[in-house]
């Protein structure tokens, strides 16, 4: 409980802390009068400011939810209420007091136009045209780019349908192949066959001419020798 206390002491301090420097950024706001950038840098610190302060609020609350006694909780939970409406509080005379510098910066800018002082004038209308100079700069290169970026889609759609051409004409290729292949198969088996066949008659011939002989020779023998 001690150590809890510490925190919770730690983090009080650090909510009064951001909102004195929240009122005295607030003040500066208040009292600026110029120029743009200069109350831009100061809000931009309010709302870091802010930040900081409202997650320390939370660090509170989340504290005071894990408090075993009740009444613990509830005098925590009513610390960050307070906190939460004095932040708001901050919020709207922040509002208020960037309201008032505006006011402020165009009332000077009234008189700076109207008593011929108009170097500040042209200096935000020198900014203008600087910043319109470069914004066509910038129109320009996107449309370069996308211009090259068209003509890579064409070349790439051009390189596809050369691709699919040429895959159609390997793909017939491949056809052909296969039918040469099947044809010349079937002629090696017609050969193959062929060979085969002579051979069978060269077989036969040789087989009958045998048979013929030998019948010569049997009628010869029974001629010439009938004793035999």
């Amino acid at each position: 409980m001690a150590s809890s206390d510490v925190h919770v002491r730690i983090c009080e301090q650090e909510i009064l802390k951001f909102d004195l420097e929240i009122k005295a950024l607030i003040q500066d706001v208040h009292e600026c009068t110029g120029p743009q950038d200069k109350l831009t840098e100061v809000n931009s610190q309010v709302k870091e400011k802010f930040h900081n302060v409202r997650l320390r609020i939370q660090d509170l609350e989340q504290m005071g939810m894990e408090q075993d006694k009740e009444s613990d909780k509830q005098a925590l939970l009513s610390q960050v209420e307070g906190h939460r409406k004095q932040m708001i509080s901050n919020q709207t005379a922040w509002r208020r007091a960037n309201l008032a510098s505006k006011l402020a910066i165009d009332h000077l800018e009234k008189e700076a136009l109207l008593s011929g002082d108009d170097s500040a004038l042209r200096q935000r209308k020198l900014t203008k045209e600087n910043m319109a100079h470069t914004s066509s700069d910038i129109t320009e290169s996107l449309m370069s780019i996308s211009r090259m970026m068209s003509q890579q889609v064409t070349q790439s759609e051009e390189t596809m349908t050369t691709l699919a051409t040429s895959s159609r004409s390997v793909q017939e290729t491949n056809e052909e192949f296969k039918a040469m292949t099947g044809t010349i198969q079937l002629g090696r088996k017609l050969i193959t066959k062929y060979n085969r066949r002579e051979l069978t008659d060269k077989l036969l011939i040789f087989l009958a001419l045998a048979l013929f002989l030998a019948t010569v020779l049997y009628i010869l023998k029974k001629r010439l020798f009938p004793f035999l």
